[in-house]
């Protein structure tokens, strides 16, 4: 019987020493995925701020094509003006307002 009875403790020793083992393996898990949300959302604001970045690159890019565009098209016509004038015989005011 007092066999029998070392034995019930034994079990019931080891089924709580597991029981908490489980536990601690829960709790390990739980914080592992929170570790690895963190990261995921802290790799998403990366990414996000990279394409926020590169929007405002390619939009300064931009403007700047299209002031050089602008500035290369009303070279283009001065150049347009002075070749008229020349032809004409007038001067490049007068060929501008032709």
């Amino acid at each position: 019987m007092i066999r029998k009875m070392h034995y019930i403790i034994a079990a019931a020793i080891l089924g709580l020493g597991l029981s908490a083992c489980s536990e601690q393996t829960q709790e390990s898990a739980s914080a592992t995925a929170d570790l690895a949300a963190e990261d995921v959302e802290s790799a998403a604001d990366t990414a996000g701020q990279a394409v926020e970045d590169a929007a405002q690159a390619a939009g300064e890019a931009a403007d700047r094509a299209v002031a050089a565009t602008d500035e290369l098209g009303d070279k283009a016509k001065q150049k347009a003006a002075e070749v008229e004038a020349s032809a004409h015989n007038e001067t490049v005011e007068e060929a501008k307002a032709d």
